[in-house]
């Protein structure tokens, strides 16, 4: 049943996994590809959200360039001009990087939610999922992706569409 901005459609279902994401040096890294392979099920949904959280507090999570690698060279760059080692910072004991990586990963932000559509992220053209690493040895890094929203039926149809079982077409 459609309605002017979009579909309806009935059904819910969630589904959630903890994952591990490989080691990276310090700097901002494009990671979409490596999320999407850990989480097939994404494709079982038919429309909904997912839902990324980071488990740590020194790196961070944001959506944006996914093609010019000099984008995330000129990001890191300029969260090392704002957020500078070597100022008298209390907390020191993990290193002279990790409370700058603590306050780079509050500006940042430690989730994303992100439209899911036909059991793909729903990104702009030119959008990916960044981890912000912000410690210079830091180890693999652990999200815990969920995702709420309606499944595909088996045949490939959408609980919305007129055919379905979970599709009411009856008014009171």
């Amino acid at each position: 049943m459609a309605s002017p901005n979009g579909n309806l459609h009935i059904g819910s279902a969630w589904f959630q996994r903890k994952i591990k994401l490989r080691p990276q040096k310090r700097g901002v890294h494009l990671v979409t590809d490596e999320i999407l392979r850990q989480v097939p099920e994404l494709k079982q949904f038919s429309v909904g959200m997912c839902h990324l959280q980071i488990l740590h507090t020194s790196a961070s999570l944001s959506l944006n360039e996914n093609w010019d690698p000099h984008v995330r060279d000129d990001m890191e760059m300029m969260l090392n001009k704002i957020v500078p080692e070597g100022l008298p910072y209390k907390h020191c004991s993990e290193g002279p990087d990790d409370m700058p990586a603590h306050v780079k990963a509050c500006f940042l932000g430690s989730s994303l939610t992100i439209p899911v559509t036909d059991g793909r992220l729903n990104v702009g053209t030119w959008q990916g999922v960044w981890l912000c690493e912000h410690r210079n040895e830091a180890g693999s890094r652990k999200l815990v992706v969920t995702i709420n929203g309606c499944l595909r039926e088996a045949d490939g149809r959408t609980p919305s569409s007129p055919l379905s079982p979970l599709a009411s077409t009856s008014s009171s």
